[in-house]
């Protein structure tokens, strides 16, 4: 059998057993060749590596799923993913930026902002061509403190407010028709700017369920830096991206809701919206 027909018989065998979320040494062992040598063909011939393959036919499987009102959490069954936040994952994507670009502080990169009204108030939206870079609730007390801080972080960025392009990404956020809240109806991509430190613990939050809390101490012992609980407190009282980034979901150890730097009645309203719909 010829490489191209092993990767089309892998390929087929991904469309009809895309709920069994088959490893690389399953698709290998398919294609009767070793992981390495399976993994170099197929991205060579299709242009991606088999993981990327899954996720995108896993994501495409979710969409139909959600378009036809199947419920978040059938639905992260039927697609085989553990939870709802393993869905999630296949919806939003975090990208840091790239050394040069953190030391070039937004060197030749456009910025789009807008500023829109959502269930749970204003929201200031920033988008990079690779992403979502700045989201946060307005405060009406001061409404251009998040166009300042986005300047503070991208200092050499240009930026133009076009509310008419970021308007469908408002839309599509805090849109009523999306299902259950859970994820996006479209993928989407977030392109952050922070210390290594910083994006290991906003990777870390948006692993957390929708609809669960966790505490600082258990973010540290995620990121396996149990002791660095204050570290992570201040990772996360400077997350850029509300809301897609949950920081919401983090609470004191003593129970309580905690700070949050968009207010701790929204933080409240969050967390018992996201409660409500679990339930």
């Amino acid at each position: 059998m010829s490489d191209y027909q092993k990767v089309a018989k892998t390929i087929d065998y991904l469309f009809h057993h895309v709920s069994e979320q088959p490893s690389l040494a399953t698709l290998a062992g398919q294609a009767k060749l070793s992981e390495y040598h399976f993994q170099r063909v197929f991205s060579r011939m299709v242009g991606i590596s088999p993981k990327r393959f899954l996720q995108l036919l896993t994501l495409q499987q979710a969409q139909q799923e959600l378009i036809n009102n199947t419920a978040v959490t059938h639905t992260s069954e039927n697609v085989g993913l553990s939870s709802s936040s393993r869905l999630y994952d296949h919806f939003v994507t975090l990208n840091a930026v790239t050394p040069g670009e953190f030391k070039g502080q937004g060197e030749s990169l456009t910025i789009t902002t807008g500023i829109h009204d959502t269930l749970y108030g204003p929201i200031f939206l920033a988008s990079t061509p690779r992403g979502i870079c700045q989201l946060g609730f307005v405060d009406p007390k001061q409404p251009d403190a998040e166009l300042a801080l986005l300047q503070r972080n991208w200092p050499k960025a240009k930026i133009h407010e076009q509310t008419t392009l970021t308007a469908t990404l408002a839309e599509q956020l805090f849109s009523p028709g999306i299902t259950n809240q859970f994820a996006p109806q479209r993928p989407l991509s977030l392109h952050v700017k922070g210390t290594n430190f910083q994006v290991a613990v906003w990777r870390a939050l948006m692993r957390l369920p929708f609809g669960e809390t966790a505490t600082y101490s258990d973010i540290a012992r995620q990121i396996e830096r149990p002791r660095a609980v204050r570290a992570v407190a201040s990772a996360i009282a400077n997350n850029p991206v509300a809301w897609l980034i949950p920081c919401h979901r983090v609470i004191r150890k003593s129970g309580l809701t905690g700070e949050y730097r968009w207010g701790s009645e929204r933080k409240k309203l969050l967390q018992q919206f996201e409660s409500f719909t679990v339930a």
